[in-house]
């Protein structure tokens, strides 16, 4: 099960303007705006820093049933060998064996399979995520930033939040001993999302 992790990003809502929200009710069906949205990650190298990354080529969809947020649904795909971490080795060997495997399983999958609201902005979301062959439940909780019509006549509305998973969890094991004691590696990785969706005509 996945850890709650209020602070998977750096940003927070008072580093920027206000948002805007021009729907009270935000219910409908959207899809995903690639160009707009981050599907990020971090995890510790030599414990000693932090290397972060995303994925760039994903799609998905969602339901949204603000009265009754149980009829809520959210399906998405994000691409393995779309994996950048700005150095294209490091993409490379993620993209094997050792991590995702890319070539034989090119998906990375999250299905909901309950959605609750805790309070007006914020909204949690259990699903199944699907890595290489193996698939667990994980609970994301999301901020709602903000709804507006934008200048192509598009209602969108914001999403952040993130989680902290055990990668073992998901048979991603890799790793190297450090001489100086721990990993190379850590098994915690922060999953991070900032996503723009577009209401469905």
């Amino acid at each position: 099960m996945g850890i709650f992790n209020r602070k998977a990003t750096t940003d927070t809502a008072s580093d920027f303007d206000a948002p805007t929200t021009l729907l009270d009710d935000i219910a409908g069906d959207y899809a995903l705006d690639i160009t707009h949205t981050r599907f990020g990650f971090s995890v510790r190298h030599a414990m000693v820093t932090t290397v972060r990354g995303s994925f760039k080529e994903f799609e998905g969809t969602a339901h949204v049933d603000t009265a009754t947020p149980a009829n809520s649904k959210v399906d998405i795909t994000l691409k393995a060998a779309s994996i950048d971490t700005g150095n294209a080795d490091r993409d490379g060997h993620l993209q094997t064996g050792d991590f995702f495997q890319a070539d034989v399983f090119p998906n990375i999958t999250f299905v909901s399979t309950k959605v609750e609201r805790e309070d007006a902005d914020t909204w949690l979301i259990t699903g199944d995520l699907t890595i290489k062959d193996v698939t667990k439940p994980v609970t994301v909780e999301l901020e709602q930033t903000g709804s507006a019509r934008d200048p192509f006549g598009n209602v969108r509305i914001g999403f952040e939040g993130g989680v902290t998973i055990n990668r073992k969890d998901w048979g991603l094991t890799y790793n190297a001993a450090l001489e100086t004691g721990g990993v190379l590696i850590s098994e915690k990785v922060k999953l991070e999302f900032d996503i723009s969706a577009v209401q469905s005509a």
